[in-house]
């Protein structure tokens, strides 16, 4: 059987685990941005920094930062889950993408777990989500986020209209010494 929101949401112990990772399956009441073409957006969760997890009926599931930024991050929920038990520091991957470059993100992603602070945290919990869900390990979680948020065609747009932009941001990891260092 597909992992499904609702699948998720019967195990409350993943689920709590699957917050130690900063994703809350408890949506908000009211989105904040529209997406064109998507009448009644289903949103399945969000993050501490603001940020909105949806559900859209082609089955992607879109993330909306609360900084304008918007797109597709994974092509299923089961896909999505994987991402974040894999790389829970996705959003500084996309962060330091040189502009959506895969190369970098693969240099983000190494340097942000070599700094992982709570690294037996994180590991305890990617275990108990994968043993939890019967989950299986993603095999490219990097190469596939950087799909989704390349082939991304979603459009979200504010309240006054606005479009948000892309995940895709043009810092490096060279623009940060504490995970240059990391690299090296």
């Amino acid at each position: 059987m597909p992992l499904t929101p609702e699948v998720l949401s019967a195990q409350g112990e993943v689920v709590a685990w699957l917050g130690s990772l900063d994703v809350s399956f408890a949506p908000d009441e009211e989105l904040w941005f529209t997406i064109d073409g998507v009448e009644d957006p289903r949103q399945i969760g969000s993050d501490r920094s603001g940020g909105s997890f949806v559900l859209l009926p082609s089955r992607h599931v879109l993330y909306a930062s609360s900084e304008g930024r918007a797109g597709i991050i994974a092509g299923t929920f089961e896909a999505f889950v994987q991402l974040v038990v894999a790389r829970p520091y996705w959003l500084d991957i996309l962060k330091f993408s040189a502009g959506g470059d895969l190369a970098e993100m693969r240099r983000a992603a190494e340097a942000l777990e070599a700094t992982l602070e709570d690294e037996d945290d994180v590991n305890e919990a990617r275990e108990e989500i994968r043993r939890g869900l019967d989950l299986p390990e993603a095999d490219d979680p990097v190469g596939a986020l950087y799909e989704a948020v390349a082939a991304s065609d979603a459009i979200v747009r504010a309240t006054d209209g606005s479009p948000f932009t892309t995940l895709f941001n043009r810092f490096s990891i060279d623009n940060n010494p504490v995970l240059r260092n990391a690299a090296a």
